[in-house]
């Protein structure tokens, strides 16, 4: 969303302002969000847990888990206290919320008008109506795995002050791909660092911690413990100062 975290924290000033249409707003809060730079000392004594295996999904790339384990010696040489973490997500979890997600679309795709459907991709036609025949049961079972995921996901942060790992198991894929697998009935096997905080309600911000040999980013996840968003804000511009230079952004060729 930006390519600074200064820049993060200018949106989150406006992004978090309070909106009555919002039925799962919380009472709004005044959050310091000028005071992200703390600087790099203080990453000093934080217990910081490393992540690098999701328990779910793909595999992390070769290239990935050295960019990741060189922003862990950065976070220590910094004096933080870098941990590793067991995976907690399970494959089970991963796949149940897919198939829950499976069904809502496939409902809402079956409203559709035969040409509104029509104009769907073919990949996301079968990726819903491969829920066409769930059961009753198998749909709980499915959409239980969001709370299942939730309570794994704080029990496992909560020693920690914060947790890194990658953003995903692998670099960008090709644009023209709908998912990395290609494969509608395994499409979210790339989510598996990600998913978690997104039903945890833990804030995570991702940041370029390195490239590939093909000139890739690769993306650090920061994750904190829930409501702490300026504390992720924080540890990312600590680590945004000690990172190696950035390459320039590329710019669009010439009409």
């Amino acid at each position: 969303m930006t390519r600074t975290v200064a820049d993060s924290a200018l949106m989150m000033q406006v992004l978090t302002l309070p909106d009555a249409r919002d039925s799962m707003s919380l009472p709004y809060q005044a959050i310091a969000w000028d005071q992200f730079d703390r600087g790099v000392g203080m990453l000093r004594g934080l217990k910081v847990g490393l992540l690098m295996d999701a328990g779910c999904g793909l595999p992390v790339e070769p290239e990935v888990r050295a960019a990741l384990e060189r922003a862990a010696h950065i976070f220590e040489r910094a004096g933080a206290i870098v941990e590793p973490m067991a995976p907690f997500m399970t494959q089970a979890m991963l796949d149940g919320m897919d198939h829950a997600w499976r069904m809502r679309s496939h409902i809402d795709l079956s409203a559709l008008p035969a040409d509104k459907k029509a104009s769907v991709l073919p990949y996301i036609q079968q990726w819903a109506d491969s829920a066409a025949g769930m059961s009753g049961p198998q749909v709980f079972t499915a959409f239980s795995q969001f709370h299942a995921t939730r309570v794994a996901t704080v029990r496992a942060c909560q020693p920690f002050d914060f947790v890194i790992s990658p953003t995903s198991p692998m670099p960008a894929f090709a644009a023209e791909l709908p998912s990395p697998t290609n494969d509608p009935l395994h499409p979210l096997e790339h989510i598996g660092f990600t998913v978690p905080y997104n039903m945890s309600e833990q804030p995570a911000a991702s940041i370029n911690c390195g490239y590939t040999r093909s000139g890739l980013p690769i993306g650090l996840q920061i994750a904190g413990r829930r409501f702490d968003d300026l504390g992720v804000l924080q540890v990312s511009r600590a680590f945004e100062l000690l990172r190696d230079p950035q390459r320039a952004w590329p710019t669009p060729p010439a009409a």
